[in-house]
């Protein structure tokens, strides 16, 4: 029985995922895997540029952070890098310039250099590349988001807005020097947990409010009251992954653990301002994961404490799905 930690898609063909002491590789969309890497430690993170260049994080219980590895042909052989300091999104812009969380590398990985950050911030930094970067910062019934436009050395205010309950984290994505997405993740309870998400697509000059699920046992979204509304409620009684593919096109899945099927998944087109939820929902008490290449490939990786995870894929944005692999 598999269960498996990460997910990266080269092309709507070509990917990877991860999980205890493996990592496999697909050339046909997910329907047979083969097995690259058997190591005795779990994958955390995978990042791919292309078919051929692809790393993993893996956690090797150092208190020092995550054993980066790469591999140059497609995952047949892999090489340690360094260490990856942070649990952050680690993602690389080529082959030497990589980001995780406040950390920036300028050798691949090798090494890491700390970029300035305010005081008080909610989870971690995203920089997108070399001067564009954002962060959220959380004060006494109110939240800002941060955006700084020369790789950290000066941030710049540029949403503030009050806040019923204090943030838990915040998941930051980007696909553009003007693009962000914000998730905010707020209270829990009765195995419910309020989140909401906002979009800009002009360099944080406006801001949509595209997701607000305020619930019942964990009270509002951060950023709203229970009475106020955003483009969606969203999906599930607690938040999914988040996957941005572009500032138009995003996927946003949903979890309900008290559902008999409890995974589900809304796609937008349109960079937030509607979502279409799948008609499919799908089976799975662990985590989701998602990734997608474009607005019509998306992938769903369901995991569950007690069964294998199994691979569902979408060809047309997510309104039909196939079961095409079970990780036993």
């Amino acid at each position: 029985m598999a269960q498996a930690t990460a997910l990266r898609l080269a092309d709507e063909k070509v990917g990877w995922a991860g999980g205890d002491g493996w990592i496999a590789r697909t050339d046909d969309g997910g329907k047979s895997w083969k097995a690259q890497y058997s190591e005795p430690y779990p994958v955390v993170q995978l990042f791919a540029l292309n078919d051929k260049k692809v790393w993993a994080t893996l956690d090797i219980g150092s208190s020092k952070g995550l054993q980066l590895i790469r591999s140059t042909d497609g995952g047949d052989s892999w090489s340690e890098v360094g260490v990856v300091p942070n649990r952050g999104f680690l993602h690389f812009l080529n082959d030497n310039d990589a980001f995780v969380g406040n950390e920036r590398s300028k050798d691949g990985g090798a090494t890491w250099i700390r970029l300035k950050t305010p005081e008080n911030l909610v989870g971690d930094a995203y920089f997108h590349d070399l001067n564009n970067g954002w962060a959220v910062q959380k004060s006494s019934g109110k939240l800002a988001f941060l955006h700084s436009a020369d790789g950290g050395k000066s941030w710049e205010t540029v949403m503030s807005r009050a806040t019923e309950v204090e943030p838990t984290n915040a998941i930051i994505r980007s696909t553009g020097k003007n693009d962000a997405w914000i998730e905010l993740v707020g209270d829990s309870g009765m195995s419910q947990t309020s989140y909401s998400l906002f979009h800009t697509e002009d360099g944080g000059k406006t801001w949509l409010p595209a997701i607000a699920n305020n619930t019942a046992g964990a009270g509002p979204a951060p950023g709203f009251s229970m009475d106020d509304k955003a483009n969606s409620e969203g999906t599930g009684s607690r938040p999914g992954q988040l996957y941005v593919v572009n500032p138009s096109t995003a996927f946003m899945g949903g979890d309900c653990p008290a559902c008999d099927v409890p995974k589900t998944i809304m796609t937008t087109t349109d960079g937030g301002r509607s979502w279409t939820p799948s008609k499919q929902e799908f089976p799975g008490y662990g985590e989701g994961l998602i990734a997608a290449t474009d607005a019509k490939h998306v992938w769903l990786l369901a995991n569950d404490s007690e069964k294998s995870a199994v691979l569902y894929t979408s060809g047309d944005g997510g309104a039909s799905w196939s079961k095409v692999h079970s990780f036993e």
